[in-house]
Formats: structure tokens, sequence, C-alpha cells
């Protein structure tokens, strides 16, 4: 005899036939995932004790921030070619999570944190883990709203992780950098760990930042910010290492600041800031 039908199994069925998978987007979001995972691995083979301790933990910190380039990548390319999906955003919240929320957390428990509490170990770990379920907040908050309006809007609500992540990663990088052949990075623990409960805060905070979702291939530009992108970029064709230790940083506390400075300013300013369309604000 044949098995009853079950509506549970049909439905199922009909879910994973109408489930598209869009490969080139997908694969982006599994290199952010595979970056947040390698700086995993490159945090807790660094040894205190080595003297390339500050080697690996600059390697696991360059992986964080390839991990912000591919999530760049991956949402722009979803929307160029049309094949934005819920698979996909719920993937991408899980990528985020593991490289823009375990990572940067487990990074400065271990290498800033561990330091500052000493014995105090436990201390340590409930602050790192402040960071990890505002981050888990954060991403649950925004994949919910994506849901009710359609994408999300142009505004995020509460500091995106990935911009977090990369304002701790740069950051450390560049006090790493004063302070490498120390072996220690002195006062500046206190600092990092300042930054990542304030992070923590303006993760699940009210303060809304632009997406800039508008900007692309179709992006069109004023004469002088065109200028100022060529320039930009011989900046990091010829600088390279130094842009890399203090633009970084800089860009992404600018970024941090502009949420605070961004309702103060006029209409005009913000569509010339945030490359807004009239036709997309009449919408």
């Amino acid at each position: 005899m044949n098995a009853p039908h079950s509506p549970l199994a049909s439905a199922d069925q009909n879910d994973h036939h109408q489930l598209k998978i869009y490969f080139l987007p997908n694969l982006l979001t599994a290199g952010n995932l595979f970056c947040g995972f390698v700086a995993l691995t490159k945090i807790v083979e660094a040894d205190p004790a080595s003297d390339f301790y500050f080697a690996q933990i600059k390697l696991a910190l360059a992986y964080i921030l390839l991990a912000c380039i591919f999530d760049l990548l991956d949402g722009r390319v979803a929307r160029l070619g049309g094949t934005d999906s819920p698979f996909g955003r719920e993937f991408d919240s899980l990528a985020d999570l593991v490289s823009f929320g375990i990572a940067p957390a487990f990074l400065v428990q271990r290498v800033v944190l561990a330091d500052v509490f000493g014995e105090y170990r436990q201390i340590s770990w409930f602050i790192a883990s402040i960071y990890l379920l505002c981050g888990a907040f954060r991403l649950a908050r925004f994949n919910v709203l994506s849901t009710y309006a359609s994408g999300g809007g142009k505004d995020f609500l509460g500091f995106p992780i990935p911009s977090a992540a990369g304002l701790v990663a740069s950051l450390t990088l560049l006090i790493i950098h004063f302070h490498e052949k120390e072996k220690t990075l002195g006062a500046w623990n206190y600092l990092l760990a300042v930054v990542l409960i304030f992070l923590s805060a303006m993760m699940v905070s009210t303060v809304k930042y632009p997406s800039f979702k508008s900007l692309g291939l179709r992006s069109t530009s004023t004469f002088m910010k065109a200028i100022g992108a060529a320039l930009f970029l011989g900046c990091l064709l010829v600088l390279r290492e130094r842009v890399l230790y203090y633009v970084l940083p800089a860009f992404f506390t600018l970024y941090l600041v502009y949420g605070f400075v961004r309702p103060k300013l006029s209409r005009a300013w913000r569509r010339e800031i945030e490359e807004e369309d009239e036709l997309d604000e009449a919408h």
C-alpha cells in the first residue's frame, strides 16, 4: 500500500522547487564565510610567546577586512543581476555572524581583554559575548525588517555589523603597527575594549545609516567627485600599506560619526553625499 499523502511533505517539495540559489552572489558570500573561518583559525594558532604572534594576528585581521570586501560585493552583484533572494539574505546573515560577530569578538577577547582583566578572564569573555549577542540581534532585526520592507529600504537601523567589524579590525591593525616591536598593546587595550562595548550598543541602536544601495555601475557623479575618487584610487596604488593602516580606520570612524551628524544635514547635502536620485526619493 502507498503511504498516505502528507500535506507537509507536499509543501516542503513546493518550497524546494521555488528555492532559488544564485551562483555568483552566494559564491561571494561563501568567500566571506571562508575568510571569517580562516581568521578564527589564525587567532587560535597565534602564540603570544612566539616572535610571530602579531604577524599571525595581523593576518587574521586582514582576513576579517577581506570578508568585508566579499560582503560588499555579494549584495551589489545580486542587485545588479536581479538575483536577490531570501536564501541569499539568510546565508549572508549566517556568514556575517561568523566573520563580523564571532571572529572580532574572539579576537578582542584573546588579544585585548585577556590582558586587561588578567586572571579574571570570565569578565573578558562576558564583554566579548556582549558584542556577539548585539551583532546577532542586529542581523536578526535586519532580516525581519527586510522581509516587511521589501529589501530593508535605503537606511540601516543601527550601525551595520560589517562596519563594526571593519572598525575593530582596522583600528587594531593600526595600533599593532605602532607597537609591533614591543609585543604588547599597552594602554591601547583599554581603548579597544571601550570601542567594542560602544559598537555593541550602536549595532542595536536606532541611529540610521545610509546603505548606499543606489551606488553602482550606473550611478552618476559630479566632476569633482570623479576627480576625488580617482585621486583616492591613486593613493591606494602608491601608498599601499600606509593607506591600509590610516585610511581604513578613518573611513569606518567617519561612517560611524555620520550617523549622528546626518539628521542635522540639509536634504541637499545628504543627497550629494549619499548619491540619492530624485526619482528614488519620489518612490
